[in-house]
């Protein structure tokens, strides 16, 4: 058995398979999930292509009691859900026209025509309800290699969508490994201009699926002396995100595609703005960015750790999630190693450590005579500094004194 049949261990897959069969198509398994099984990989999804109309399919799936939602008709695409699981089952189809961004296609029949239409060999096989693998375009011979190999010609799979260009470097990073394929490479490289006549969501999706890849570093500075980053964000920083890569590792920690991100092309809160307009950041994303990079600004050129009482400060100042990334972000600007205690205390304690609450209140103030309004926000201010001056003392004893000296004679 190889591990692309073992797919068909799935009793939800098996009727799903049952439903389709009264359609009199064929069905097979495609594209990612197959890939996926024969890397050695946990498939994240299943689907499925099919001889049948969309409309078959639909009937098919409301006789056999299953719900079937037509998510994307016009292109071929019905999901059906299965014991709770959606399955997109999708009519093969057939490119009528072309244009780098958009195809129109009209509904096919041919297995074997739907692969050689598919971007990677790998992408290409599929898999019969009877567990036979096929393939058409050498794609098991390049699983075997680990190579990511454009279908035919390079240059007419990437005229057909310049996305495949992302593509091609997002799975070298997940999947690939040694040298990219040379025509592959080339032709990207020769196509990067058009890549800005992507749409910007488009261009975010692959950028956010490559960075937390295996091999997101090594790739992403391939990209970057390509000339495809700079027409895609504007600058990069590989070795930062190498560093920053290195040091996740080190703790145990999976690749966070923002923090990422913000590692390869961020240095001020002016960068996040632009990665905002370039990408089409979510307002959570670019926040986080900001944040990252206001924090940070405090942070340039040092290579030691910052002291606890600086960490304290960034805890309450900034909140933690911005001191965390502020703080790998200036690892990975520094000279120290990955495993430098220091460094990795350092983070373990922005982790651990709850922000400093400030005990104070404005009421607080009012209470002892302090105006409401300007006075009272320069009040605030002015003890809040003598706080943090003071190590965020919880002491009462302590934060009464800071109070009483704050309003002076103002009782």
């Amino acid at each position: 058995m190889n591990a692309a049949q073992r797919l068909l261990d799935d009793p939800r897959l098996a009727t799903l398979f049952a439903a389709l069969a009264k359609t009199g198509g064929e069905t097979r398994v495609v594209g990612g999930a197959v890939r996926d099984a024969m890397f050695g990989l946990a498939p994240h999804e299943i689907d499925l292509a099919t001889t049948a109309l969309p409309e078959e399919v639909l009937k098919a799936a409301r006789d056999a009691g299953l719900k079937g939602v037509p998510t994307g008709i016009e292109h071929g695409t019905v999901t059906i859900v299965v014991a709770g699981a959606p399955f997109e089952v999708t009519t093969l189809r057939e490119d009528v026209e072309t244009d780098g961004r958009y195809a129109v296609v009209r509904f096919g029949g041919d297995f074997e025509q739907d692969a050689m239409r598919r971007d990677f060999t790998v992408n290409a096989l599929s898999l019969t309800p009877d567990g036979k693998l096929h393939d058409y375009t050498g794609g098991l011979k390049d699983i075997a290699a680990k190579r990511i190999r454009f279908i035919g010609d390079a240059a007419t799979r990437i005229r057909e969508d310049y996305l495949r260009v992302l593509r091609f470097f997002r799975f070298n990073a997940s999947h690939g490994e040694g040298e990219f394929d040379r025509e592959g490479l080339h032709e990207a490289i020769l196509a990067r201009e058009n890549l800005a006549r992507l749409s910007r969501e488009r261009v975010r999706a692959e950028i956010m699926k490559m960075l937390p890849a295996r091999r997101a570093p090594e790739v992403m500075g391939a990209m970057s002396r390509a000339g495809i980053i700079e027409v895609l964000l504007g600058m990069g920083y590989p070795a930062r995100l190498e560093r920053l890569a290195a040091f996740e590792a080190v703790r145990g920690k999976q690749g966070d595609p923002v923090l990422r991100l913000a590692a390869f092309s961020v240095l001020t809160v002016e960068d996040a703005d632009r990665l905002r307009d370039r990408l089409r950041l979510s307002n959570d994303e670019h926040a986080r960015l900001a944040a990252a990079a206001k924090t940070l600004a405090a942070l340039h050129g040092i290579d030691r750790a910052p002291p606890v009482s600086h960490l304290r400060e960034m805890l309450f100042l900034c909140g933690s999630r911005a001191a965390c990334d502020a703080l790998a972000l200036a690892f990975a600007e520094s000279a120290a190693t990955p495993d430098d205690p220091q460094w990795l205390e350092a983070a373990a304690y922005l982790e651990e450590t709850p922000a400093p609450a400030f005990p104070i209140k404005g009421a607080d103030l009012i209470a002892r005579g302090v105006a409401p309004g300007r006075e009272l926000g320069a009040a605030l201010k002015s003890l809040q500094a003598k706080w943090i001056r003071a190590g965020f003392p919880r002491d009462p004893a302590i934060v009464q004194r800071l109070l009483e000296e704050a309003v002076g004679g103002k009782e």
